[in-house]
């Protein structure tokens, strides 16, 4: 009877421990974002399931099948293809069974030889002993992924790495002595069900600090993208101030010019006519296609190219001045296509190679952004190659977080030393 109640206590908390660990897997390959509302119902069909898997005493094949079916079910609960949630579910059967074959064959091995069961343990027990063992094992490779997938998302240094991958390696070592020299009763299950409670905290300890750091890397490149557009929004209010002291000014200049002809002095009066076009010229934009924010970003980058003997050649047509399509939104996607071009063009050695030719027109259904300019050598990735990449590397996912917003895409094409963006925005219905 004794005997009894331990296996239906090993088993709830093998079952625990399994709905926990597989949790713990689908957040680190699918990503916790990605869970759907309808998970704790998952998991609630999951839990029953697992249970009776694990008191019945089924064949291999029904077995197996069972137990995948059963994983596949959790995966449910996430917001991805069939085909990745069936992938990975095998994944983590092969992994887990390939464990417990290790744990089995390592900690009992007659078993292996159909021989006395060690310490008169019944058989069922053992294997859900030797499964939990292999819980505890799972969770350090779990870990391991989990790190390698937040390694892309985070740069999480490796001394970090290792110092939490210490814990279930030494947890794994004291459960197998524990296995191997003591006795097996509700001591021994408390202490190896105690083990993996303090793994499932380090790796929930690990996940919270990391996504600390990561929403304080992402609070620290918004606020550069931020004073990015501050500094858009200021090019713009700079137009504004020159048009209108353009325009003050002109009445004043128009009253001389006319005194000048009076008085019959034509010839200083063309050149005082000259000189105000001229001022004209510099101080307002140099495009006009009614659109403010169009106009401001490629006056500005027509001349900062200048200053930097890139050539620039445009071709604006927008169908309507005023676009349906947020101004800050627009300043994000224009703003960094053309940043990154005129950057670009910046590092070609050769002044004749530096080019950048600015295509922007409109439809009734959308806006067609396209900038397309030399480089220096064939781009072999998009990374950011400027001296502080991880300030950098956050325009184009800007441009492509936009283009999400408002259903639209954006195409990157590089060949024969010419990167070459190009986005559509559709237009609101």
């Amino acid at each position: 009877m004794e005997s009894q109640t331990l296996l239906i206590l090993l088993v709830v908390g093998t079952t625990l421990v399994m709905a926990v660990q597989i949790n713990f897997y689908f957040n680190s390959v699918f990503g916790r974002e990605r869970s759907k509302s309808s998970k704790k119902y998952w998991i609630a069909a999951f839990l029953p399931l697992a249970f009776f898997y694990l008191l019945w005493d089924l064949p291999d094949l029904p077995s197996s099948l069972m137990a995948l079916g059963i994983i596949f079910l959790f995966a449910q609960g996430y917001e991805v293809s069939q085909k990745l949630k069936v992938m990975f579910a095998i994944l983590y059967a092969v992994l887990l069974t390939l464990i417990n074959l290790i744990m089995l064959y390592l900690l009992h091995p007659s078993l292996q030889v159909h021989e006395a069961k060690p310490d008169g343990v019944p058989e069922r027990m053992l294997l859900t002993l030797t499964l939990l063992i292999g819980c505890t094992v799972m969770f350090a490779v779990i870990q391991a992924i989990r790190l390698v997938v937040k390694k892309r998302r985070f740069p999480l240094e490796s001394r970090y790495s290792l110092v939490f991958l210490c814990v279930p390696l030494i947890s794994i070592y004291l459960v197998n002595v524990f296995t191997l020299y003591s006795e097996k009763n509700i001591h021994y299950f408390l202490s190896v069900f105690g083990f993996i409670v303090l793994n499932v905290l380090v790796v929930y300890m690990l996940d919270t600090v990391i996504a600390r750091f990561q929403l304080t890397l992402q609070n620290d490149r918004m606020q550069s993208q931020m004073d990015y557009q501050d500094a858009n929004y200021e090019k713009t209010v700079h137009s504004f101030k020159e048009i209108k002291r353009i325009i003050h000014d002109t009445n004043k200049h128009l009253l001389v010019v006319a005194e000048y002809i009076e008085r019959g002095r034509g010839e200083e009066a063309r050149e005082h006519i000259r000189t105000m076009l001229n001022e004209i010229d510099n101080a307002y934009q140099r495009v006009n296609t009614g659109n403010l924010v169009v106009d401001a970003l490629v006056t500005n980058a027509l001349n900062v190219a200048g200053a930097n003997g890139i050539r620039m050649d445009t071709e604006l047509s927008l169908r309507e001045p005023e676009l349906p399509i947020e101004r800050y939104d627009l300043c994000v996607v224009l703003g960094n296509m053309l940043d990154n071009a005129v950057e670009a063009s910046k590092s070609i050695r050769m002044a004749e190679d530096r080019h950048v030719r600015i295509q922007i027109r409109s439809s009734e259904k959308a806006l067609f952004i396209r900038v397309r300019n030399r480089t220096e050598r064939e781009v072999a990735d998009l990374h950011s190659r400027k001296s502080n990449p991880e300030d950098h590397g956050f325009g184009l996912t800007n441009i492509e977080r936009m283009c999400d917003k408002y259903g639209g895409h954006m195409t990157i094409e590089t060949e024969h030393l010419t990167f070459d963006n190009m986005v559509m925005l559709p237009f609101p219905k």
